[in-house]
């Protein structure tokens, strides 16, 4: 993960257009704009009307403005640079996507699917190529992608999308280019060992290697970040941690040994503790601190359950390992109260909040 260039612009991804990821955007330029200067929408100008003009009505019916009523203006940006030039009140939008008009909200569709991928694909390029400092991704839906077809339908989400476009720019296999995902918001960070497969393919994916390399990418991010070297507390896999082998030889044979070798190798990492109580010792309750900066879970909802209990308006996914910033809301589309007006931006600034303070 590379430091962000403040001077240029950060960019956001509009994210499923049938989605709320436009909606939410619309609503961070509406009600805090001190947070979104310098940040420019990659998107499609009418879906970022459509959502700009769904965000001053739900704000001018909701929000007390003494009698004033609020507007947001949508601006096609022809490059990157043009940023300097977006007035106050205006959503910047670079075209990166093609879609001929914008899709019913709540609805599955391939045409969506496409565009939200095709957005991706072309901030990871401006950021990788150094026209753009980093990216933060509204939410996509994992069926729309799949049903995109062609190279979309392979990815199950934006971490695997993100890695195989880093690894193409870069010129190495997929493999060469290891990626982890860490959720965090203000009282809790866990990185996870594996991320979209199943349970059963979660568990099979803990082995040494796996581990050990979590724990170099986290030691290797968190560093950059805190500027000093994290405390990595490791949860068990089993029950108990195993309870020396009565639930199970993991933390034995392959988690402990992965942790000696990254002591070893001069990470602070410690474990492996019992799951149900890790992410409570590493937890900040206000000016004081866990007892670890970061939890290191076995697999997708061990680590983010924790997190997301404690409130998704402020939960912030961050990819751990690519050579690019990206940061993401912890939600989904909700594709249930898309197009109502009743969706929260909250995620989304904090998402935008943790960049600006990664690249710091």
């Amino acid at each position: 993960m590379d430091r962000m260039n403040t001077a240029l612009p950060l960019l956001i991804t509009m994210g499923d257009a049938a989605g709320i990821g436009p909606e939410i955007i619309a609503k961070a330029f509406l009600e805090t704009p001190e947070d979104m200067v310098g940040c420019i929408v990659v998107g499609d100008v009418a879906v970022m009307r459509r959502a700009a003009q769904l965000a001053a009505t739900w704000h001018n019916e909701s929000v007390p403005s003494n009698g004033r009523s609020h507007a947001l203006a949508v601006a096609k940006l022809a490059s990157l640079a043009d940023v300097a030039s977006v007035p106050p009140h205006c959503i910047g939008v670079w075209q990166g996507c093609t879609l001929a008009d914008p899709p019913t909200y709540g609805q599955i569709s391939a045409e969506s699917g496409r565009a939200a991928a095709e957005c991706i694909v072309a901030a990871a390029h401006a950021v990788l190529s150094h026209h753009a400092s980093g990216m933060v991704t509204a939410p996509i839906h994992k069926e729309a992608l799949a049903v995109a077809g062609n190279e979309y339908a392979s990815f199950p989400g934006h971490t695997e999308m993100l890695q195989a476009q880093a690894a193409a720019f870069l010129g190495k296999p997929v493999a060469k280019v290891p990626v982890r995902m860490m959720l965090a918001n203000p009282e809790l960070k866990t990185v996870l060992v594996s991320i979209h497969v199943s349970l059963r393919d979660a568990i099979e994916a803990v082995r040494f290697e796996t581990v050990f390399e979590t724990l170099q990418i986290t030691h290797t991010a968190l560093t950059q970040v805190l500027g000093r070297a994290p405390k990595i507390g490791v949860a068990g896999l089993n029950p108990h941690a195993g309870e020396g082998g009565l639930f199970g030889r993991e933390e034995i044979d392959i988690i402990a040994p992965a942790i000696a070798a990254a002591r070893a190798a001069g990470i602070q990492a410690s474990g492996p503790f019992a799951p149900d109580t890790v992410f409570m010792r590493a937890r900040a309750k206000g000016a004081q601190a866990g007892e670890f900066d970061v939890v290191l879970a076995m697999y997708h909802d061990q680590g983010l359950i924790p997190v997301k209990y404690m409130g998704v308006e402020q939960g912030v996914n961050v990819t751990l390992g690519l050579p690019l910033l990206r940061t993401s809301p912890d939600h989904g589309t909700a594709f249930d109260i898309a197009g109502t007006g009743q969706a929260d931006a909250a995620s989304l600034l904090a998402a935008i909040r943790m960049a600006r303070s990664m690249a710091k």
